[in-house]
């Protein structure tokens, strides 16, 4: 593995240990050339992943893109770094199953709405408000609305391309 910091070819292991969700192993690593320690994650992964854009351009999945848009939906969130990571985990391993070396990004995105919906709420309508380009408060409104119970409260009525349960 190369140093990120003076690209040495030559680093070593000090300490191997599995993630917490058991998805990937954690390696901390030393370089002897700057001396230097900087940590890695060695994961599975089933096969190469296209992503169909909407103005049918096709690029390579990234893994760290996803991690950006959750992190960004999520900054100064009460959400715990290991439910983060096991919901991307949980992202990447449906994407990797579907069987499809082709997907298009509304998927990733239907997924990522999923999982920031029973994740935190906050979180749920930032991404949403990108995802599907609020342009008016009414938009906020709208989905706002959605998510409400009959006693004013935020619900688990899922909400879905800004549909609810009841296909309201």
């Amino acid at each position: 593995m190369r140093c990120p910091f003076c690209q040495n070819e030559d680093t070593q292991v000090k300490d191997s240990r599995p993630t917490e969700d058991k998805a990937a192993i954690r390696r901390r690593r030393y370089c002897p050339g700057c001396e230097s320690r900087f940590t890695t994650f060695e994961r599975v992964q089933l096969r190469e992943l296209t992503i169909l854009k909407k103005s049918g351009r096709r690029v390579p999945f990234e893994r760290e893109k996803l991690e950006r848009s959750l992190d960004i939906a999520l900054r100064k969130r009460p959400v715990e770094p290991e439910k983060i990571e096991r919901m991307c985990n949980s992202i990447v391993r449906k994407l990797e199953s579907m069987g499809e070396s082709e997907i298009e990004s509304d998927e990733i995105g239907k997924l990522v709405m999923e999982g920031l919906e029973t994740l935190d709420k906050v979180a749920y309508v930032r991404y949403a408000s990108v995802y599907r380009n609020f342009r008016e408060t009414s938009d906020f409104e709208r989905l706002l609305g959605k998510m409400m119970n009959d006693d004013g409260k935020i619900g688990d009525g899922k909400v879905e391309d800004g549909k609810n349960e009841d296909g309201a």
